[in-house]
């Protein structure tokens, strides 16, 4: 299922150039991204803007921009979306439910779940009780629905290899049942999704790449085929 159909960028909006994020090389020229697939992943290098334009869409999605659904209120510094109020959204149905995960502030979401005596909701056990990863998997599991949008910012940062291939089989069920993901990533096992579209942020402007396009997976493989050889190089 395909709810949020279109990610556009209100340029006659941008301030003055030269501040960020409206300075950035991908943002250069970009009108709009459209999403008609179940699972889009948002990739390039580290400050590209991947993570600032996911943010934005959980902004503008009424999500909490620190990590959390419509319903949970907290406060975490720094956590604006500094392009929220630059883009707009096109649905087709509308959909207020689902979950932004924002893995660099997972611990104070965990924390404000604590405070509300909400452990009950993430199979009963805190979430400061479990490892990192454990915790990342019991909120996909007990969290996540058929019926939703969710938005991932580089979630394979707390998943081993063997976890983010769960994670795909989960994801593969939700999608089955009706869910939506865009999930901003550095990982070649997650974007390896079958179908999936992918978007780089290392173009200018943005720009739809095939799996084997991106350089996640050539220098995977082609450090995996010869590690020596690789780093000799």
């Amino acid at each position: 299922m395909v709810y949020l159909r279109t990610i556009k960028l209100l340029r006659e909006k941008f301030p003055e150039a030269g501040r960020y994020p409206f300075d950035l090389p991908s943002l250069r020229n970009l009108e709009a991204i459209e999403l008609d697939t179940s699972v889009t992943f948002l990739v390039g290098e580290n400050g590209s803007g991947k993570s600032t334009m996911l943010e934005a869409v959980a902004y503008q999605c009424g999500f909490h921009t620190a990590g959390g659904s419509r319903n949970n209120y907290y406060d975490v510094h720094k956590s604006e979306a500094s392009l929220g109020d630059y883009i707009r959204l096109s649905w087709l149905p509308k959909q207020t439910n689902g979950f932004f995960l924002r893995a660099e502030s997972f611990y104070q979401f965990a924390s404000h779940i604590d405070s509300i005596g909400g452990s009950g909701s993430y199979g009963g056990r805190s979430l400061h009780a479990q490892s990192h990863g454990e915790a990342f998997m019991s909120l996909f599991t007990n969290r996540f629905n058929s019926k939703g949008i969710y938005l991932l910012d580089e979630p394979e940062a707390a998943l081993s290899p063997k976890r983010q291939l769960a994670f795909l089989f989960l994801m593969r069920e939700l999608v089955a049942e009706g869910a939506q993901f865009v999930i901003a990533t550095h990982s070649p096992i997650l974007m390896g999704f079958p179908g999936a579209k992918i978007f780089s942020f290392d173009e200018s402007p943005v720009q739809e790449v095939r799996y084997q396009e991106t350089e996640h997976y050539q220098l995977t493989r082609r450090f995996l085929e010869k590690p020596a050889a690789f780093l000799d190089e």
